[in-house]
């Protein structure tokens, strides 16, 4: 009896612990591991605001098979212009780096490192340059699997003294990032002078070099700013541009089971693409917009000015057209590609930093709020929709008379605003009486040097005829207080100017 007893009790424990077993036998493997190399910092935007989200995405979508470790810093061991090979050799699985730092390894993606073929805009040079490395560079890069390329921010001008024609640039030394932006800046009439970034601010420092062509992502880590107070911008197009490339290691992609390999395609190419390009263009506008509210002048040439410069670098491109040439490559024809797929990308959106407020103030308004740059080219009255803010407050005391003539004259797009910035154009003791007798006794007489007065207070009520004739008005009779009260908004911002020719 107790041996049968035992049994039955043996029996259901086993019973009991099979599942146990069987959950043991079929526990999920440990995660793929890999290893992330790159020479950035760890509070850098490239590792914070790019590599690790890309990451921790990768892992997400893998349900956690796939593990990804970041070393920043070359923590790894070797240098910045190893990164390649270490990836190739499988020193490190995945890498983020710049062919740049191997001259002549990578010509044809030069390409978009040429002057003023890159776009200003980084989010576009880097959706272009993953189409572009899809048609014209598989062979260049068959040593390794590329995830993902990316155009860096526009290159800038920091400078002691400000630049805003080619003559400025006469004789001063400059660091430069790239062989191209060298060529380039020699054929300027400056003097590069190439040097590891680390040991920018001390040769700013000891006037060794007179400025530098660095992009603005640049200014923060190695505090450009303190000393180089002037910097100039390009329109449109960049001086100078640097590519990178998130790169894996060959073998290591081709170890990976099926379904992990699509979630890596997946986050590969144009999304991981855009995510970089974001991720430049949100870090210089931050970094441009705080050098502006430190007193910071930034020169932004306009694309009349910059045509001037272009000629002056086409002999780096010519140049760079014969290299290619004697390797047996259609240079023409990368960069007429190129400059197709950048069109092709021109009318993104810019994008927008995360918490940032709602931009339906820039949708009404013609000037967006991070903007610095005054452009000397238009009408001083431009910017001066920004006023009505401040103008609103002292109509406070009287607004329902003023409400009233302003209907008319304002007809129906916006009465409220419009009728409160027309409130102080007149002293505060007559304002009651001396607005009806400006609007009705002589309404075609008034309207044409109401052009001025209205076109930045009461844009939408103007004809579309009338903003023509803001230059011929400069000393209207009768408005001239409402005239002047507006010009003073455009004093506060002379950080930062537009140079034409």
């Amino acid at each position: 009896m107790r041996v049968a007893r035992r049994t039955v009790l043996a029996s259901t424990l086993a019973t009991l612990a099979a599942p146990a077993v069987l959950r043991l036998a079929r526990a999920d493997p440990p995660p793929i591991v890999l290893k992330l190399h790159h020479s950035f910092s760890a509070v850098s935007a490239v590792h914070d605001k790019f590599l690790s989200p890309w990451a921790r995405k990768v892992e997400a979508d893998s349900g956690g098979r796939i593990r990804i470790d970041i070393f920043p810093s070359m923590q790894l061991g070797g240098a910045p212009a190893a990164l390649f090979d270490q990836a190739r050799d499988g020193d490190a699985e995945i890498v983020w780096a710049s062919p740049r730092q191997t001259p002549g390894r990578f010509p044809k993606i030069e390409t978009f490192e040429l002057p003023f073929l890159p776009s200003r805009r980084a989010l576009v040079s880097s959706k272009a340059l993953q189409d572009f490395a899809a048609l014209y560079l598989k062979d260049e890069f068959a040593d390794i699997h590329p995830l993902c390329f990316s155009g860096a921010d526009r290159g800038v001008i920091h400078s002691y003294d400000p630049v805003r024609t080619i003559e400025d640039l006469k004789d001063l030394k400059l660091h430069v990032q790239t062989r191209l932006a060298g060529e380039a800046i020699r054929a300027l009439g400056a003097e590069p002078v190439p040097m590891p970034s680390e040991e920018l601010p001390m040769a700013i420092s000891q006037r060794v070099v007179d400025g530098c062509l660095d992009p603005w992502h640049l200014v923060p880590p190695f505090r450009l700013n303190d000393l180089l107070k002037n910097h100039t911008e390009f329109s449109d197009w960049s001086l100078s541009s640097a590519t990178y490339v998130l790169a894996m290691n060959q073998p290591a992609y081709e170890r990976l089971p099926r379904d992990l390999k699509i979630v890596l395609d997946n986050n590969s190419g144009q999304l991981a693409a855009g995510m970089a390009g974001t991720m430049w263009d949100i870090q210089a506008g931050a970094v441009a917009e705080n050098a502006a509210q430190t007193g910071d002048v930034i020169v932004t040439l306009l694309p009349e000015a910059v045509a001037h410069w272009r000629k002056t670098t086409d002999p780096v491109i010519a140049d760079w057209l014969k290299d290619m040439k004697e390797q047996k490559v259609d240079g023409g024809k990368l960069i007429a590609s190129a400059r197709a797929l950048l069109t092709k990308y021109a009318s993104l959106p810019e994008p927008q930093p995360q918490g940032s407020p709602p931009p339906e103030r820039a949708a009404g308004q013609p000037q967006p709020a991070p903007q610095d740059n005054v452009d000397l080219t238009a009408s001083p009255n431009v910017n001066a929709p920004a006023s009505p803010a401040p103008i609103a407050k002292p109509a406070s005391p009287a607004p329902a008379p003023v409400a009233k003539p302003a209907s008319p004259a304002a007809a129906t797009p916006s009465p409220a605003p419009i009728a409160k910035p027309i409130m102080p154009t007149a002293p505060a003791p007559h304002a009651a009486t001396q607005a009806p007798p400006l609007v009705p006794p002589k309404p075609p007489a008034v309207a044409a040097p109401a052009a001025p007065v209205t076109t930045p207070a009461t844009a939408s009520a103007a004809p579309a005829a009338k903003p023509a004739l803001a230059p011929l008005t400069p000393s209207p009779p009768t408005p001239a207080p409402a005239f002047s009260t507006p010009v003073p908004a455009v004093v506060p911002k002379p950080k930062a100017l537009n140079i034409p020719l």
